[in-house]
């Protein structure tokens, strides 16, 4: 391989979890014995920090990038935010309503915790933990907020009340999320790189989805996986298999191990 691997960074939804939410046996033990090897372990997703808890614990990551970049660690240690204010946070709940309905489902990411303005029949599969709020007097300033809906103009809209906000669509669930412009994936590996003083030709990323394609291509070899959307797969540079057929496993006991 021309570049040495100091680094391997991993989406987690539909990456390095499976269509069940899992990390399987040979794929944590893949990753188990890269660390022994002396390479970091990153995961790199849009969840929260509240929202990964088990991975964590589990897998052990050296760095987490959450919040889709708001939030960088290494080791446990807190190093960068990237954070709506107070009054950000109330715009983007005030237009969402306004432009929505009152009926909208929306969640919420703080630092600490996620919050859901649905009180029965959370997914099983997102968070179920979810703390009730309905966002009319929130007082925490947003790391990440999802609004469930397919209707980008919408979006766009309660996005251009404040001057800091962008916008992206999941592309396995109706749900668009908004965070600071400066809150991406890729931005959060600049950081890391200069910090650890590792160059992302030294990185490998893997991912399936719209917010991992700067990652994907920031990094010195870009990983789709086989259940990546077409998008994700025209600009990586390998394809691996499926997050059902352990695709980050077989591609690092053919690439590293």
């Amino acid at each position: 391989m021309k570049n040495e691997i100091k680094l391997i960074l991993l989406d987690l939804d539909f990456t390095l979890l499976n269509s069940q939410r899992k990390i399987t046996p040979r794929t944590l033990e893949s990753l188990k014995k890269c660390q022994k090897k002396g390479i970091l372990i990153g995961f790199s997703t849009s969840r929260g920090n509240s929202n990964i808890a088990e991975q964590l614990k589990l897998v052990e990551p050296e760095v987490v990038i959450s919040s889709a970049g708001g939030c960088i660690y290494y080791k446990n240690e807190l190093l960068h935010t990237s954070i709506f204010t107070l009054e950000e946070t109330k715009k983007l709940f005030e237009a969402t309503y306004s432009i929505f309905g009152e009926g909208v489902e929306v969640t919420c990411d703080t630092l600490d915790d996620i919050f859901w303005n649905r009180k029965e029949n959370k997914s099983e599969q997102y968070s179920p933990w979810a703390k009730f709020d309905d966002f009319k007097n929130f007082n925490q300033r947003a790391m990440k907020i999802c609004i469930q809906t397919t209707d980008g103009e919408k979006v766009k809209q309660v996005a251009e009340q404040i001057s800091d906000c962008d916008y992206l669509p999941f592309s396995d669930i109706p749900w668009y999320k908004l965070s600071c412009k400066n809150a991406t994936k890729e931005n959060a590996i600049q950081f890391l790189s200069d910090y650890l003083k590792i160059s992302t030709e030294n990185m490998v990323a893997f991912g399936d989805d719209f917010s991992d394609m700067g990652m994907l291509k920031m990094c010195g070899i870009g990983v789709a996986m086989g259940n990546a959307i077409p998008q994700v797969k025209e600009i990586a540079d390998e394809i691996t298999e499926s997050c059902d057929e352990d695709g980050i496993a077989v591609w690092i006991e053919k690439k590293l191990l």
